[in-house]
């Protein structure tokens, strides 16, 4: 099977989890994308989404989905999103798509939080994903040196020769190089850097549920 093909997997085995008239969170990043458009086949279903990002919620919208702003929603019964890399203990890397501390936000509302990722994601020392961190941007340099002095490699990252900019205004910093032992450590300790938005370490609260998509099919990782 195609990595595609895995994430569709997936993203399929992820539509029982979304209950009837609820109001769900939706990741962001290519998995996301493909649950997004399984989504719409049962869209007279639930009541609406949160996105985690502005380019979910426009592919949601796309679809004739409602989106809500977080402000207007309590609870959730669930949030879906993918992950950049993830341990047999649910602590993730996120924040490829640039979309880390939307994700970690909406997240924190969801009762559940359902990962769905292709095998390939399944690791047992998080770090070879470079770990995204966004920063307000007058502080990029000095987190960057304190970054530095934690074992790491940090970049800004780019985009069309220019610092990417969030959906918040801010810059990411992606930290190259760590072997994460410590996950919920290493989140603490980063997220108390002054200058830091947030750690793309989702290990403090982590995946409840990870649909894996493999060759032999989708396997369900509980923690």
């Amino acid at each position: 099977m195609t990595q595609d093909e895995l994430k569709l997997a997936v993203a399929q085995a992820a539509i029982t989890y979304v209950p009837e008239k609820a109001i769900i969170g939706v990741g962001t990043g290519s998995t996301a994308n493909f649950f997004i458009d399984e989504l719409a086949k049962i869209k007279h279903k639930i009541k609406a989404a949160v996105a985690s990002s502005e380019v979910t919620a426009a592919r949601l919208r796309s679809h004739g989905i409602t989106v809500l702003d977080l402000n207007e929603v309590s609870s959730m019964p669930v949030y879906i999103d993918g992950a950049d890399e993830i341990t047999p203990q649910g602590a993730m890397i996120k924040g490829g798509g640039a979309a880390l501390t939307r994700e970690k936000i909406v997240a924190s509302v969801a009762e559940k939080f359902i990962c769905i990722a292709d095998g390939s994601k399944l690791v047992n020392l998080l770090g070879k994903f470079p770990l995204p961190v966004e920063v307000i941007p007058m502080s990029h340099a000095v987190v960057t040196r304190k970054l530095n002095a934690l074992g790491g490699d940090a970049r800004l990252r780019m985009k069309d020769d220019q610092a990417l900019l969030t959906d918040n205004g801010n810059m990411i910093l992606d930290v190259h190089g760590l072997q994460i032992a410590d996950p919920v450590a290493l989140e603490t300790t980063i997220n108390n850097i002054v200058g830091v938005v947030t750690v793309g370490l989702f290990a403090q609260q982590g995946a409840n549920v990870c649909l894996l998509g493999t060759a032999e099919g989708v396997k369900t990782l509980q923690f």
